[in-house]
């Protein structure tokens, strides 16, 4: 397969797929990933998020729209797009009883790549990813950090043009999810692979992407770098607890400030501080006889953006 020049690595366009049962899964999801981007799609369990990775990667057939790699149409390619890509699933496809050694080195030979070029690119990935004094113990022995960097490193031994991540650190602990990303980070640096990935976790979409696609009931409702998508929420927030939050949220409504900046979930009110001061609207709220049980003012966070864009948080099943 021939890539077209200047053609995007990754191309959505008007995706759709609606499962038996009429689940319609993702609604119309159009995107581009530059060569050499890191683009997450971020949001809940259920957001549409697993069912585009595989529109996109040959293994889900789309309802409807197209999905292109470096310009050309998955469905009318599908061999060849397979292999300029590479896919690390939610759930582990090594092979436990096997050392890590042997399972490389048997993808390996299912790519076709078991040449002096590719054994040096197997040697090369494990050392940066941490695994190379663990190659010759069976994979069942490794941690799950360990294997998740293992998947990684089958993944990148076919020397794939775009790296597909679903939910990469799906059961990992927080310590081992940091370190897992600093080696994702460093293997884009070093070898300049297009990263698509998917999470519902919004510390990671903010630190490895480039842009992010904020994705709700199978649709995106923004796209935007994380510094723009912070942004648009100011510099500061009024987070307030309360027993009558709705009224409160009226309250404040009345006393001016744009409805697109309030936001109620459960005892909790937000506000996004623009043309008001944190201080005059407490006071507006005091004088109108709420009670406030606590009150702060801090920077917005990546939380805050997808609760304004869908009124809801994404949760953690995991």
């Amino acid at each position: 397969m021939t890539m077209t020049i200047g053609a995007p690595a990754v191309e959505a366009i008007e995706l759709d797929k609606v499962y038996a049962g009429e689940v319609h899964a993702v609604k119309g999801l159009s995107f581009r990933v530059a060569p050499g981007e890191a683009f997450g799609l971020l949001g809940p369990n259920g957001a549409g998020k697993s069912t585009t990775i595989g529109m996109l990667n040959t293994t889900v057939r789309p309802t409807s729209g197209r999905a292109l790699l470096g310009g050309v149409d998955v469905a009318e390619d599908p061999i060849g797009t397979r292999a300029r890509s590479s896919v690390v699933f939610q759930d582990t496809v090594v092979d436990h009883p096997l050392t890590g050694r042997q399972n490389l080195d048997l993808h390996l030979r299912l790519w076709g790549t078991d040449d002096a070029a590719g054994r040096a690119r197997l040697s090369a990935l494990s050392e940066l990813v941490g695994l190379g004094e663990y190659l010759d113990r069976p994979v069942a022995t490794y941690s799950g950090g360990q294997r998740r960097r293992m998947e990684v490193v089958r993944a990148l031994v076919s020397d794939p043009q775009v790296l597909f991540l679903d939910e990469p650190t799906v059961g990992l602990d927080t310590r081992v999810r940091h370190d897992l990303f600093d080696v994702l980070a460093t293997l884009r640096e070093r070898t300049g692979v297009t990263i698509l990935m998917t999470t519902h976790y919004l510390d990671e979409a903010e630190r490895l992407c480039d842009r992010i696609a904020i994705v709700d009931g199978g649709r995106i409702v923004a796209c935007d770098t994380p510094a723009n998508l912070l942004r648009a929420l100011g510099d500061e927030v009024l987070e307030l607890r309360l027993n009558q939050p709705e009224p409160a949220g009226a309250a404040l409504r009345a006393a001016g400030v744009p409805p697109d900046d309030i936001l109620v979930i459960g005892a909790t009110v937000t506000v996004v501080l623009r043309a008001h001061a944190a201080d005059d609207l407490v006071n507006v709220l005091r004088e109108r006889s709420f009670v406030l049980r606590a009150v702060t003012t801090r920077r917005p966070t990546f939380d805050d953006v997808y609760l304004r864009l869908t009124g809801d948080r994404i949760a953690d099943d995991h």
